[in-house]
């Protein structure tokens, strides 16, 4: 299995390589439960909780500035992928559409299909992450989280939750599904973050 799908990093990739993970020859695709249906026109993107209330179309999203993204991408199961090349928006400009309230602190991503995973607001609003809709220059494939998912580089891929369709701004740390099944609070590959210590 390592020689056929996976092999260990190069030295020359070893800094860019978290421990305990291996490098990929293709983009597996791992998702708990089934690839929600998800039609363009009838996409709506919500934010609620610590936030004044909004809703977003396919159109709205689209019509911000876009972005080309090249970053590593690193799964909990041990995977890791370097030089991704996506198309998105950044976070960052999204949250300039939006009022928070000073008081949130943390995010709970909701997604087409139920899936949900927490982060906090600092790690969230980072200039390196955005919202992706093309991968390798083409739409994103369902399976992987089509037609947009969220893509935070620095923390393991289930923070980069596939389908999203909203952001539930809260005051205090909630879990989300992997978070409340044993996963990491936070999930930083560097510091190997992998699984709940409670």
């Amino acid at each position: 299995m390592l020689g056929k799908f996976f092999r260990k990093p190069q030295e020359e990739e070893s800094d860019r390589v978290p421990p305990g993970q291996y490098l990929t020859k293709g983009f597996p695709v791992l998702t708990y439960g089934a690839t929600p249906p998800v039609n363009i026109e009838e996409w709506e993107f919500r934010v609620w909780g610590l936030a004044k209330p909004a809703t977003f179309t396919w159109s709205d999203f689209i019509a911000l500035p876009q972005h080309e993204f090249t970053a590593d991408f690193h799964c909990v199961t041990r995977w890791s992928k370097l030089d991704v090349k996506w198309t998105g928006i950044k976070v960052t400009d999204f949250m300039g559409l939006i009022e928070v309230d000073p008081e949130a602190a943390h995010v709970m991503e909701h997604c087409y299909g139920g899936y949900t995973t927490n982060i906090s607001i600092e790690d969230f609003v980072r200039e390196e992450n955005f919202f992706a809709f093309k991968v390798f220059g083409e739409p994103l494939p369902a399976e992987h989280g089509g037609p947009m998912r969220l893509v935070v580089p620095h923390l393991y891929a289930w923070k980069s939750a596939k389908w999203i369709n909203g952001l539930e701004f809260l005051n205090r740390e909630e879990l989300g599904f992997w978070e409340r099944n044993g996963y990491h609070r936070r999930g930083e590959p560097w510091a190997e973050e992998r699984y709940s210590s409670i």
